[in-house]
This record gives C-alpha cells, structure tokens and sequence, in this order.
C-alpha cells in the first residue's frame, strides 16, 4: 500500500487565551502543513478529545479552566493544568507532552511522574520565543525530554539509566543487545536515553552526535570509567 495509507499527524492544543490559542495554531500548522489540529480551551476538552482519539501531541497551558463556561467554579487555575497533565500521564503513558507555561515551578511536584512517563515531556516558558517553543515540541514529538533548569537539581540518575551508560560505553552494547540484557523493550531502552540526556543537560544539536555528547558528559561527571 502506499502513503495514502499513513494517517497525518494530529495535534491538540490547550490554552484558555483564544488570541494565544490561534497563535499557536498557526506557528504549529506552519511548521507541520499536514497535521490536523484541535484547539480547546478547557482541560475537560482537551481530555475528551485525548480519550477519543489519542493524539500524536499535545501542548498544554497549566493556567485553564476545568470547563464551560467559565463561571466562579471554572476559572482558569494552575491546579486544574496540573490535574490534567496528572491525568493524561496517568491514562496515556506514551502520549507526547509539551507544558507552555508562566508557571512552570508547578511542576516540580510532578517531577517524578514526569521521569516515570514513557513519552515525550518537554517544558516551554511562555516568555520565551515561538522558535524555542517549536524546538521543545520538536523534542516532545520524538519522544525526547527537556526540563528546564530550575528542576534538575543536581544529578538524579535512576540505577537503571546508570546500567544502560556502562552496557553501552563501558561493554559496548547496542540498544537491542541492552534491552536483551536487562530484559526489558527497545522502546524502554530508547525513553532511557531520553531521560538520561535530559539530566545531563544533552540535547539536539545541528552536526553533533547526541551519543556521542552523551558520552563525554557521562564520562565528566565521573558515572562511567
């Protein structure tokens, strides 16, 4: 069969600011011609259409409100982005995350979550450029990770992210051959890396090896001989 065949990449986005929200829509429909994308304003919203159709991303505001209209018991909250991204990780553990926000020190408390979950989670600050915000969707839609600074505090290597720096500098191992080893899916091989380039600090670069840069940065803060 043909391409006719491959379903376009869909999006949804969440944010309670209509002028934001179309904004965003047309940054991201620029950057992806083809992809289909929903924009709502609410949390319930954002989660009904997660759950009918799970999409390939989304991008969530932490400032929304739960439903509308928007009244005294539905106003836009921080706790209510919290609650949905609590939720998506919960319900969807691959599902591609991007946070945009002015209140990105709320996620701390879901820092954990966020090192458990399996898909792409990125954070952008709203103050930031729309470039960088399309860098960090990029880096969500491939399932990568990004936490901004004031959320990795020092090192925090799980032992398992510690195995796979020695199966693969120390003894050599490809991403098959470590999943074989430590009996895990490649795919959970792959989110591994993720993790463990995000708390180094190493990310995409134009002409650079992310491995390899892995690697030296492993190797400088003495977590593999």
């Amino acid at each position: 069969m043909g391409s006719d065949n491959l379903k376009p990449l869909r999006f949804v986005i969440v944010d309670d600011h209509e002028i934001v929200l179309d904004s965003m829509v047309r940054v991201v429909q620029h950057h992806y011609p083809e992809a289909e994308i929903l924009a709502v304003l609410t949390a319930n919203q954002a989660l009904d259409l997660v759950e009918a159709d799970t999409p390939d991303a989304i991008i969530v505001d932490l400032s929304i409100p739960e439903s509308t209209p928007v009244d005294a018991t539905s106003q836009a909250r921080v706790e209510v982005g919290v609650q949905l991204l609590t939720t998506l990780m919960e319900r969807f553990p691959t599902l591609n995350i991007m946070v945009q926000s002015a209140h990105v020190q709320a996620l701390v408390r879901l820092k954990p979550s966020i090192l458990a979950h399996q898909g792409g989670f990125t954070i952008a600050n709203k103050s930031q450029s729309m470039e960088d915000m399309l860098t960090k969707f990029d880096w969500a839609l491939k399932g990568l990770n990004y936490l901004p600074s004031e959320m990795r505090s020092g090192l925090e290597l799980k032992p398992e992210w510690l195995d796979v720096l020695v199966l693969a500098f120390q003894q050599g191992l490809q991403d098959k051959a470590i999943a074989a080893e430590m009996n895990i899916a490649h795919r959970t091989v792959r989110n591994y890396w993720s993790k463990i380039q995000d708390a180094l600090g190493v990310y995409p670069e134009e002409g650079k090896n992310i491995r390899i840069q892995t690697e030296i940065r492993a190797r400088e803060e003495g977590l593999i001989d």
